[in-house]
């Protein structure tokens, strides 16, 4: 059965990426943040799904709000974070929280769901208008080469286990279309229903890869007076066979 994506997928995400490097992850943006003079406060992290970097976010010491789109994975979010950690339903091109942060997040290429460039403005636009004077965005991005190939021989696949002891078989394929320039990938899984037999579910993503070169300009528009656009974990300039960058802009 299709399913809208981060849906159905909510229910065995954590599972599927029990390997993502949620804390390195953190670990590089706070560094990056302390050089920076930048120390702790308030955060906000964006398409923050079901929480693996909020709650790194959160153990590091900042105060921390959540916003994603998606309310199937604040649901699950909302039972593995810490009552302290505020969750709210939003879209990044037009929120509108009523506040500002010190840092304001979005990793694991959340932004690459933006599929024009005008979406993706809009969304710097709204984490820019929710930073303090001196804050800072910190957020991934893949390239246009790291959505045209996203994975060797174009599907990952295997087994996984959900917190309930539920088996996961999952398949996801990928490929490039030229004619868009948009990375698809279909995301099949089919889930122990709990009573012998099996649920099945597909979710369509989609992604446009971003380079450098078009960042800077929507960065600048923005309103973000500096930034600097690097690799991980080095923090190293990007190179044309750079698959995913950083971007890390101070309001």
């Amino acid at each position: 059965m299709q399913h809208r994506p981060f849906t159905a997928l909510a229910a065995v995400y954590d599972a599927i990426m029990a390997d993502v490097e949620y804390d390195h992850w953190a670990d590089f943006v706070l560094t990056y943040a302390r050089d920076g003079g930048l120390e702790g406060g308030a955060a906000l992290d964006l398409a923050c799904g079901t929480g693996g970097f909020t709650r790194e976010l959160h153990g590091a010491g900042w105060t921390v709000t959540g916003l994603d789109g998606s309310a199937d994975m604040l649901e699950v979010a909302r039972g593995r974070l810490p009552g302290a950690v505020r969750l709210t339903v939003g879209d990044l091109r037009t929120f509108d929280l009523g506040r500002t942060f010190d840092l304001v997040s979005c990793v694991f290429d959340s932004l690459n769901n933006l599929l024009t460039p005008e979406d993706l403005g809009a969304a710097l636009g709204r984490a820019r208008a929710h930073l303090r004077p001196g804050g800072l965005l910190a957020c991934d991005l893949n390239t246009r080469l790291g959505v045209r190939e996203l994975w060797e021989g174009g599907a990952v696949e295997g087994l996984a286990t959900t917190p309930d002891g539920r088996e996961v078989h999952y398949h996801w394929s990928h490929h490039h279309d030229p004619e868009t320039d948009l990375g698809i990938v279909q995301a099949f899984c089919r889930v122990e229903d709990g009573g012998g037999g099996w649920d099945e579910f597909t979710e369509t993503h989609r992604e446009r890869g971003y380079d450098p070169a078009d960042l800077e300009p929507l960065v600048r528009a923005a309103g973000f007076t500096r930034w600097e656009i690097v690799e991980y974990p080095d923090f190293a300039r990007p190179t044309p066979e750079t698959p995913r960058v950083w971007v890390f802009a101070w309001a």
